[in-house]
């Protein structure tokens, strides 16, 4: 069967199974996701050991660090995943929810009310997280769910959509809102992209490579999920005390991840004092440093190298990290303008005025202030798991959980009046 077909009778069977969600009570949904969570617990070993075969062949093709932690499963982690199914089952049904209503003068009652997409496909790379977190928002916002991972994770996501299926079978809702899209035939995502009519959204998660692929060539509507070249600016006004700790947890934390920073920025009146330090600290948790030529000055005997323009706009993902000596707060989000990516910029200041000016120069999803980058996320928030964190303006922006995953209908209400 060729990867368009095959695509089309998937998202067909998703879509039609769709209706036992949307006729599914809030109750029954939540039922759903705790069904999951509790599977994901009582079967994780058998989903470490699929999970372990992927890494072994990562390991085998020399994949780099950051990709084979974003890979790998262990105990905890399986049993993180679960726990955010449960987080998303005890937050408020997003659906249903009457976003504003009227009466007209005719008396015609009109109610704008939150609705599901329908059917959702998903495009990742490596992390099999994605394909728990991802699904259980969609079922939970009442969405079908088409997943297709990267062939790395192959095995992993194999499991994990057997053992959620698995569990829906046990209740209301179809398994079959959860489908799995091939990963070893590459066709099958450009089939996902073009399937207009069969799918309602696409959203893609991973590289910048991978994002910048699907919105280019997708003619299903997409929500954009950007990569994060996320910055820490060191104003003059910081409270050093709490500076380094930010920049390491920012950085080192799990380096992995797109809301890891990229570049420090620090201001000019300061940078004598406290860059050394940073330096020191950082390279002594592991990170590679690149700095600006008046930064470079500053290392003494920390290894460094000139930064290129290469390194001030490189999503690294791993423990490299770019240093730069600023002005200003105004210098500091110029230089965020020309290489940040809009996902999310951080100041550790005291100074009131200097954070309101950095909020009011910052165009990112989000602004940290006195904290650190690695907030930027949907559980951290308070939104249970998350799908994805959205770059762009349109519907959605930031960390996206379950409102981000539903649209509008109007219920428009009368008693016979017919339009003259």
């Amino acid at each position: 069967m060729d990867a368009t077909t095959l695509v089309a009778q998937l998202a067909d069977t998703a879509r039609r199974a769709a209706r036992t969600l949307s006729t599914a009570t809030a109750t029954e949904r939540k039922g759903a996701l705790i069904a999951i969570a509790d599977a994901l617990d009582a079967r994780s070993a058998q989903i470490i050991a699929e999970n372990e075969k992927d890494m072994a062949r990562g390991r085998a093709a020399n994949l780099n660090s950051s990709l084979l932690d974003r890979l790998l499963l262990t105990p905890e982690r399986v049993a993180s995943i679960a726990d955010g199914a449960r987080q998303v089952a005890a937050l408020a049904d997003p659906l249903g929810k009457v976003l504003r209503e009227s009466v007209l003068p005719n008396g015609i009652e009109l109610k704008q009310m939150t609705v599901p997409f329908g059917v959702i496909g998903m495009v990742y790379e490596a992390r099999p997280n994605v394909t728990v977190d991802a699904a259980v928002i969609l079922l939970m916002s009442g969405n079908a769910a088409l997943l297709r991972g990267s062939s790395s994770a192959a095995q992993s996501n194999q499991i994990l959509v057997t053992v959620m299926r698995d569990a829906l079978a046990k209740t209301s809702i179809s398994p079959d809102v959860i489908q799995l899209v091939p990963s070893e035939n590459r066709e099958t995502v450009k089939a996902l992209l073009h399937a207009r009519g069969k799918v309602d959204l696409v959203i893609p998660r991973g590289s910048a490579a991978l994002i910048r692929m699907v919105v280019d060539e997708s003619t299903v509507p997409t929500i954009e999920t950007g990569a994060g070249v996320c910055h820490v600016y060191i104003d003059e006004f910081a409270d050093l005390s709490i500076a380094l700790p930010i920049i390491i947890n920012s950085k080192v934390q799990r380096p992995s991840v797109c809301n890891a920073a990229e570049t420090l920025l620090v201001h000019e009146s300061i940078a004598g004092e406290f860059l050394p330090v940073a330096m020191q600290a950082l390279h002594d948790a592991g990170v590679i440093l690149h700095a600006d030529a008046a930064a470079l000055a500053l290392a003494h005997s920390v290894p460094a190298s000139l930064a290129t323009d290469e390194n001030w706009s490189t999503e690294y993902g791993t423990l490299e990290m770019n240093i730069a000596i600023v002005a200003s707060v105004d210098a500091a989000s110029e230089h965020i303008e020309q290489y940040g990516t809009k996902h999310t910029e951080a100041i550790v200041t005291e100074n009131r005025e200097n954070a309101a000016r950095f909020i009011a120069l910052s165009d990112c999803a989000a602004v940290m202030i006195n904290t650190s980058t690695r907030f930027t996320d949907g559980e951290q928030m308070g939104f249970g798991a998350e799908i994805g964190i959205s770059n762009q303006k349109l519907h959605a922006r930031g960390p996206m959980g379950l409102e981000a995953m539903t649209t509008t209908t109007w219920i428009v209400t009368g008693n016979g009046q017919i339009r003259s």
